[in-house]
């Protein structure tokens, strides 16, 4: 038996907001360039070493503000898009907030002083918290993504 899977017309606010933090983090991944030529830590090095380079805490914040970020897209990503199939405003204002404060997390992180990431930027925790919660309720939508799954698949 076959059944149609309704995406909500809200469900553009969704992808905005991951539209949204795809810029950002393009935006994060040249602020790392940047500081690469400005500190001298030239590719393939991760992670500058302290004591081989004056600036390794200054470069290595830039660089784990970003890796941060980059470690939590996949929670955020699925969660925003499944959570963003029931609740399509709820998740795409979750999301915005969560995209914003990790604008200010990385700002902080940056900064050179690492607990300047939690002043604003640690409320992303609270916004995916929420999204959590919200694609929690899994339930709802469970047959309709399954329907997707087995189109993808078969």
């Amino acid at each position: 038996m076959a059944a149609a899977l309704g995406i909500p017309k809200e469900y553009g606010y969704v992808v905005l907001v991951l539209l949204s933090y795809i810029f950002l983090n393009l935006w994060m991944s040249f602020q790392v360039g940047k500081a690469r030529k400005k500190y001298k830590v030239f590719y393939p090095t991760l992670y500058a070493i302290e004591s081989e380079n004056k600036d390794a805490k200054r470069f290595n914040c830039v660089q784990r503000g970003h890796q941060n970020s980059l470690e939590m897209m996949p929670v955020f990503f699925a969660t925003l898009l499944v959570g963003g199939l029931q609740l399509p405003v709820i998740a795409a204002g979750l999301g915005g907030f969560y995209t914003v404060a990790r604008f200010f997390y990385f700002k902080g992180y940056s900064s050179g002083l690492p607990e300047n990431r939690l002043r604003i930027g640690g409320l992303n925790f609270l916004a995916l918290f929420g999204l959590i919660i919200l694609t929690a309720d899994y339930p709802r939508c469970q047959h309709a993504v399954s329907i997707v799954f087995l189109k993808l698949c078969c």
